[in-house]
């Protein structure tokens, strides 16, 4: 048994390797599985509530409510607000006014699903992507088909150059940006004492430093507005680490700091920001691994099954769109069948 056999035989997920998406890769020269990114490179109301004094004695008069000797009349300013707080009631069928949303990371796996999910709901997607641009092309015909709107940005998001040129396409064609979805990363797996520092900033700059570059550059539209809504997708793995992915672990728990941080500092301006982490996601890999690599892998999995995209997508939806999404911040939501509790 080789020294990667016996470090993973001490995980408490034997043989595996939790990642965001679900594209399985084999370490050479041992039974090590590592699940990849499933991108290659890999945005309310505020109800205002006025409290008043206990009313001792009421009578309801034609014309306006008696407190005491005074007649109180309402105002065309309160009926507005109470019709305003009906309206923006958690549960209220609102439809969205199509917001402006870019998707990183979105040709495929979870990208492809949180881009197509928000498509359906009338959103306008911008569908980036770094080299699958037959997939992401694909992506955006389908957010057409359902009555979307939808464009395409092939570029890397470590690179400032391209984030300022993707978020100008968004803003030249739909005027603003309502929610940042930064979903795109890699891996490059190994244990420590083998990894490379390449290896290391490789993964640094894509699935955190990138989601820096975005999150600053989106913030700054969003903040001239005083709105917006930004969901970070880390991974179970920055909870609770994981043997051979010292630099995922790294910038995925990074990536939940981050997000803490700016929630903080941008929560006066209405701009929300929260964390989806992933565990196990099914994908086209996932189902070549074999009937009892898969039995192993469940067995670790308190629900007993593989999460699907659309299980991702669909929090993301909530988070990013649903009214009842507006006083959150700075959270983070496992979706993981339970793996990390």
């Amino acid at each position: 048994m080789n020294f990667l056999s016996r470090a993973i035989r001490g995980s408490p997920f034997p043989a595996t390797s939790l990642a965001l998406g679900s594209m399985a890769s084999t370490v050479a020269g041992s039974s090590f599985v590592a699940f990849k990114s499933a991108g290659k490179l890999a945005d309310r109301e505020i109800c205002h509530v006025q409290h008043f004094a206990p009313v001792r004695s009421l009578s309801l008069p034609v014309g306006g409510l008696r407190y005491g000797s005074r007649r109180l009349y309402a105002s065309s300013v309160v009926k507005a607000q109470v019709a305003s707080a009906e309206q923006s009631a958690p549960g209220a069928d609102q439809k969205v006014e199509s917001p402006v949303v870019v998707v990183t990371g979105a040709s495929r796996g979870i990208g492809k699903a949180i881009a197509l999910s928000l498509g359906k709901a009338g959103c306008k997607v911008l569908v980036n992507y770094a080299r699958s641009a037959k997939e992401a092309e694909e992506v955006s015909k389908q957010i057409e088909a359902y009555g979307g709107q939808a464009l395409t940005f092939g570029g890397d998001v470590s690179k400032e150059d391209d984030v300022a040129a993707m978020m100008k396409t968004a803003v030249d064609a739909w005027g603003t940006i309502d929610v940042l979805v930064n979903n795109a990363g890699i891996t490059r797996d190994t244990l420590l004492m083998r990894m490379k520092l390449s290896q290391w900033q490789e993964v640094i700059d894509l699935n955190l430093t990138g989601v820096f570059i975005c999150t600053q550059a989106a913030t700054k539209i969003m903040m001239k507005k005083k709105k917006g809504r930004i969901i970070n997708i880390s991974s179970v793995v920055g909870l609770i680490g994981n043997v051979g992915q010292a630099n995922y672990a790294a910038a995925k728990a990074g990536v939940i700091g981050l997000s803490k941080t700016v929630a903080k500092e941008y929560a006066s301006r209405n701009i929300n920001v929260n964390v989806v982490a992933p565990g196990f996601i099914a994908s086209d890999m996932t189902a070549q691994l074999g009937e009892d690599f898969e039995k192993k892998v469940l067995q670790t999995i308190p629900l007993g099954r593989y999460g699907q995209p659309e299980d991702v997508a669909g929090l993301v939806k909530f988070l990013a769109l649903d009214p009842a999404a507006g006083y959150i911040t700075g959270q983070v939501y496992s979706i993981d069948g339970g793996i990390s509790m």
